[in-house]
């Protein structure tokens, strides 16, 4: 199957609250990875299947939220095709600390979804 969903991902308000939730509900191993910038981004293991990570929320005023992630072979191609077939582009091609590129487009209809591309070997 061409681009599947690779990595889902929790914008928190709180994190205090969703870590300890969702590790219990779901049995998720959660490690924690300093960002470099004074951030935590907690790394989701599920065993099998797509796995994600959390974040605290970083758009004022904005409730909490689950973003998926597609892989994409060409991560700025992709995005401007997006943006040419009506998408608005909300965080443009940005690398990650060294492992690959993402980008967060809004369909038509009003849907969040980021792109990923990992890095090239």
């Amino acid at each position: 199957m061409g681009n599947p969903f690779v990595h889902v991902e929790l914008s928190s308000t709180d994190l205090a609250k969703a870590r300890p939730f969702y590790s219990a509900l779901f049995d998720w191993k959660l490690d924690a990875v300093e960002m470099g910038d004074g951030m935590t981004y907690t790394m989701i293991s599920v065993g099998e299947g797509t796995g994600g990570g959390m974040m605290k929320q970083m758009i004022p005023g904005a409730t909490s939220f689950w973003l998926p992630y597609v892989l994409v072979e060409d991560i700025v191609a992709a995005t401007a095709k997006a943006k040419k077939l009506g998408a608005k582009v909300m965080k443009d091609v940005t690398e990650v600390m060294g492992t690959g590129s993402l980008s967060v487009i809004v369909d038509p209809a009003g849907a969040p979804l980021g792109l990923w591309q990992p890095k090239r070997k």
